[in-house]
């Protein structure tokens, strides 16, 4: 295994495109980051007048995954992390919330961002003990992220794989399942995977405000039903609770009781 590498060529002369919103500084926006433009506040002030519940969701869903992480490397001791669809930094970043319960920690972000990429050294700061890299790939290119990993991590050895709010960006369901499916069959038995996105059915202002953003020339967001997300981890062993709303997957002790948000997600381990 070699040290971990940076492949930033790829996106190295692409611009930041300032006159239209973009997702991943939308939600930096909502999680009250301040690495966005006026478009992207303008946009997610619109969507905000409309469904004031999105800041919760990705407060929710980032809380979703910290407490992920935790269980992975506390309880399941998993050591490696592939993060896919990083997006921003913010607080408790993946090698942060890992790295921070054990040092030794290794942890790959992919993105395809031109902004994301020009934070790349933030996400790449890692403990002595452990390491980080970046990765400047599309989710839809499975292969080329499985090459680029394996630069960083041992596919010899249990691997987390994390999908936070990215499959939603691929539009087509098939699509979408077959990348699950390509990217776990590249990881060996004790691995995990773990997703969550925003969901339909359950919150119609939610729907109206996110098909709104879709029409609006905006990179689109495809929700999917419960069942749709569930189907992601067809042939992995579910943990309890299941796929379910991110704010009811194993809150804090003594917390109060959560209520459903349209953001479902789960973990579940390769046998």
């Amino acid at each position: 295994m070699t040290d971990p590498v940076t492949t930033p060529e790829p996106a190295k002369h692409q611009k930041i495109d300032t006159s239209v919103p973009h997702s991943a500084r939308i939600w930096n926006y909502w999680l009250g980051g301040k690495d966005n433009y006026p478009v992207d506040e303008e946009a997610g002030d619109a969507y905000t007048a409309v469904f004031p519940g999105i800041v919760t969701i990705a407060r929710c869903s980032r809380a979703f995954l910290r407490r992920n992480i935790t269980y992975l490397v506390s309880e399941a001791g998993i050591r490696q992390f592939l993060d896919i669809g990083t997006g921003l930094p913010t607080a408790q970043n993946t090698h942060e919330v890992a790295q921070g319960l054990a040092p030794e920690t290794r942890i790959v972000y992919v993105d395809n961002d031109p902004m994301v990429l020009a934070h790349a050294r933030t996400l790449l700061y890692s403990s002595h003990e452990g390491a980080t890299a970046y990765i400047d790939a599309n989710v839809t290119d499975p292969d080329r992220i499985i090459a680029a990993a394996a630069e960083a991590l041992d596919f010899g050895r249990p691997t987390a794989l994390i999908l936070s709010n990215i499959l939603g960006h691929v539009a087509d369901y098939d699509q979408a399942r077959s990348i699950v499916t390509r990217l776990m069959d590249a990881l060996p038995s004790g691995s995990y995977l773990s997703i969550n996105d925003g969901s339909r059915g359950i919150d119609p202002v939610f729907e109206q405000a996110q098909d709104a953003y879709n029409n609006s020339g905006a990179v689109p967001y495809i929700l999917r039903t419960v069942d749709e997300i569930t189907t992601y981890f067809d042939g992995l062993e579910l943990l309890e609770p299941g796929v379910v709303s991110v704010t009811q997957w194993r809150p804090e002790p003594g917390s109060p009781t959560p209520e459903v948000i349209a953001e479902h997600g789960g973990l579940a381990r390769k046998a």
